[in-house]
């Protein structure tokens, strides 16, 4: 039960969407994994344009662009020449389509889009549902109100831009830190507010694809991330039209790429979802840091492409830290060569199962036996999870035994996805790291009680989102929590009594 890091975040308008801290975990270990698969291409063969690269491998690489920058022809001339996708940073967000209830305008976006497609440059729409940036009229309203107000500006705005984008970012930022629902006047209006939303968008607009976005969701181990991933999981499994998850990847303000970057990116995908990185920033530009979350996308099928968030470091929400490809004067930086580099030698067919720890770290929900208790069986070993010695005592350690059927070996799958044993004990990890013991506890709804029984065969903590693991298959071998790895000792599986 270990406590989250904290995670900042702070308002400012005209922005991208906020301050953002990532969770920092293990840096230096992803950057040694993912740029030690780098491969310089024949020089012969790079495109030389970010654009360019991404399409090699039917991607695309993209900016925010700025309707005030656009009569900047420096500016311009970096956008047009290396991005095959755009953004409006803040003309087609909510207070700047419908500044009055029931009034659109659209000059701004429109003019952004008219630059973008006279060029050939695609373009996403950002963004339709938000708690920040509403007009007045909208802040003021709640209720059943406020929720009519919420279809009719998504209605309104997507009628408009009907079979013009590629995708819309349909919610922004809809989660807090803890992996619960950010407590906004749309959340007022009723939890289904998301799940309306899209359903809004869809009808709509048929052809277009629809993400959900959101900040700090880069770590898999992250409460926020969990919360993302089991909502996109249930929607996915009730027909929510929904298509892809944005990760807005802000390294910046003292965050950095985590370790388990690409298995968050394949456990979303996993649930049948694109990715996509929609407003990258770095601090100071850092060389490894952008090659490796290059890297990571590169290496998962489902990820379609990258936005960074600006063109030039003067142009950035955060140009203290010197975060974007392109200095203040359009030269190109260090980071910009490494992410060239990256997209070149990228496999234009990319495989989700052999370049990333899918499937067992890419896991879905498989609902469990019904209806009574089960045996948690290993596969590697064919022995059962099992309390020593049928104890009742809180922290006594589970481990692997002979199957025979007794209460000690009865584990009942609740709604709450806690596993039960005796009726009042759980399942407990005692930590949320590598090696952390599974023991049991007296039940207390905390995350860390809490378990993922899923379709692959591994059965993973919400908290930690590692697995349930053994070192070996005998008798009395005690359980704990590892990163996923495929491997036939965290294969785990509910069997009906």
């Amino acid at each position: 039960m270990s406590a989250r890091p904290p995670a900042h975040r702070g308002e400012d308008q005209g922005r991208p969407t906020a301050l953002r801290r990532a969770l920092i975990i293990g840096a230096t270990s992803a950057l040694a994994v993912l740029t030690g698969m780098m491969v310089i291409p024949d020089a012969n063969a790079a495109a030389s344009t970010l654009g360019a690269a991404a399409a090699q491998s039917g991607r695309y690489f993209g900016t925010a662009i700025a309707g005030g920058r656009l009569g900047d022809s420096a500016y311009t001339t970096i956008a047009a020449r290396e991005f095959n996708m755009v953004t409006a940073e803040n003309e087609m967000k909510i207070d700047a389509t419908e500044p009055q209830r029931g009034q659109f305008t659209f000059s701004a976006g429109d003019n952004i889009y008219n630059w973008a497609t006279q060029r050939g440059i695609k373009m996403r729409g950002h963004t339709l549902a938000w708690h920040s940036q509403q007009p007045g009229w909208m802040q003021s309203l709640s209720g059943s109100t406020l929720r009519q107000a919420m279809i009719d500006h998504i209605n309104g705005v997507m009628a408009h831009y009907k079979g013009k984008l590629a995708a819309w970012d349909v919610v922004n930022e809809a989660f807090n830190e803890d992996g619960s629902r950010r407590q906004s006047n749309l959340q007022g209006t009723g939890n289904d507010w998301i799940e309306v939303a899209f359903r809004t968008a869809r009808n709509a607009d048929p052809s277009v694809k629809l993400c959900y976005n959101d900040y700090n969701i880069e770590n898999w181990s992250y409460a926020k991330t969990q919360g993302v991933y089991r909502m996109i999981q249930d929607f996915k499994s009730r027909g929510v039209p929904i298509d892809c998850v944005g990760l807005q990847t802000h390294f910046t303000g003292g965050s950095s790429l985590p370790s388990n970057f690409q298995t968050t990116l394949s456990s979303f995908a996993a649930l049948g979802v694109d990715v996509a990185l929609t407003e990258v920033d770095v601090t100071n530009a850092s060389t490894s840091q952008y090659a490796g979350l290059t890297q990571a996308c590169m290496n998962v099928a489902r990820c379609i492409g990258i936005t960074v968030w600006g063109v030039r470091d003067s142009d950035s929400w955060r140009s203290s830290e010197s975060p974007l490809l392109f200095d203040g004067g359009g030269n190109k930086k260090a980071a910009y060569t490494s992410v060239l580099n990256v997209l070149n030698s990228a496999n234009p067919n990319p495989s989700t199962t052999t370049s990333s720890p899918a499937p067992s770290t890419s896991p879905t929900t498989s609902p469990p036996p019904s209806g009574g208790p089960s045996k948690i069986v290993g596969s590697q070993s064919g022995r059962c999870i099992d309390v020593p010695n049928s104890s009742h005592n809180n922290g006594t350690r589970v481990q692997l035994y002979d199957c025979h059927g007794l209460t000690n070996q009865q584990w009942t799958y609740t709604a709450s996805k806690q596993l039960t044993v005796y009726g009042n004990m759980c399942l407990d990890a005692a930590g949320s790291g590598n090696s952390a013991a599974v023991q049991i506890y007296s039940c207390n709804g905390q995350t860390n009680q809490q378990w993922n029984v899923n379709s692959n065969g591994t059965i993973t903590g919400v908290q930690s989102g590692r697995c349930i693991d053994v070192w070996g298959t005998g008798n009395g071998q005690q359980v704990q929590i590892y990163d996923c790895n495929g491997q036939a000792n965290q294969q785990f599986r509910l069997v009906a009594l």
